[in-house]
């Protein structure tokens, strides 16, 4: 059994047997002239197949994108910037808005009943009237005439504390300088011992309602006295141009 070969063996005497694969190394000058080549490839790849007009035209055009994403970026800036002054614009309109209807509320709780207050300050006329009607010497012999008239100035002075505290005041202002925003001239009378623009006598009293003039009031002006001195920065309550009732201008002097 030792002595039987086996079939797929070859046989060493054999001569025209094919050997066995040999790993053999690549010879040095081989492998040397495989880089050579490598190297030479890559360097005309850069070289020659890129020409420097396209890269030039290549950079150029990168350039372009360039300056258009510039230029679409500070357009967009503008927008923004734009938009944003709107917006701050609609905010400080929106604050006026506020402010006027705020302001707008405050005059309306004011003056509401300037109407009303113009018919009833009247009424206040009524009981000056009717206290100025008794005579001095009747109240001596009459305690009920005293009685009524006590009774009628306690309830003018009770009516004009309550107008008071509504916001309307009266004005008298006999002994005053004249302001023509308060008062009304109706006539001018001469006294040299009092200052010219002097309100010697009030005809009919006048009232305020808040600041506004509710009623002037009519009242006599002096003349022929001496001016009197306006302040300092100021027109004496004067508008621009004119002058106090019996005040003579410069030229008209001359």
């Amino acid at each position: 059994m030792s002595d039987d070969k086996n079939p797929l063996s070859p046989d060493p005497t054999d001569s025209s047997a094919v050997p066995a694969p040999e790993h053999t190394a690549l010879h040095p000058t081989a492998a040397a002239g495989t880089q050579t080549a490598g190297a030479t490839m890559a360097d005309d790849f850069y070289s020659d197949d890129i020409p420097q007009a396209q890269i030039r035209e290549i950079i150029e055009t990168l350039q372009n994108d360039l300056d258009d994403a510039r230029a679409s970026l500070e357009a967009r800036e503008a927008q923004l910037e734009a938009a944003n002054e709107k917006v701050l614009r609609g905010y400080a309109e929106i604050e006026n808005m506020r402010k006027r209807v705020e302001r707008e509320k405050e005059e309306t709780a004011k003056y509401a009943i300037t109407k009303l207050a113009r018919d009833i300050v009247e009424v206040a006329d009524n009981f000056e009237r009717a206290i100025a009607s008794v005579p001095a010497d009747a109240k001596s012999g009459n305690p009920a005439l005293t009685s009524l008239l006590e009774g009628v100035t306690l309830t003018e002075r009770e009516f004009l504390k309550t107008l008071e505290r509504h916001g309307i005041t009266r004005v008298a202002p006999a002994g005053e300088p004249f302001n023509p925003h308060q008062h009304q001239a109706v006539m001018e009378q001469a006294d040299p011992s009092v200052a010219t623009g002097t309100v010697l006598q009030v005809f009919q009293v006048g009232y305020l309602i808040e600041d506004r003039v509710l009623r002037p009031a009519m009242v006599v002006v002096s003349t022929g006295g001496p001016k009197i001195a306006k302040p300092a920065g100021g027109n004496g309550g004067l508008r621009p141009g004119e002058d106090r009732p019996g005040e003579d201008t410069d030229d008209e002097q001359a």
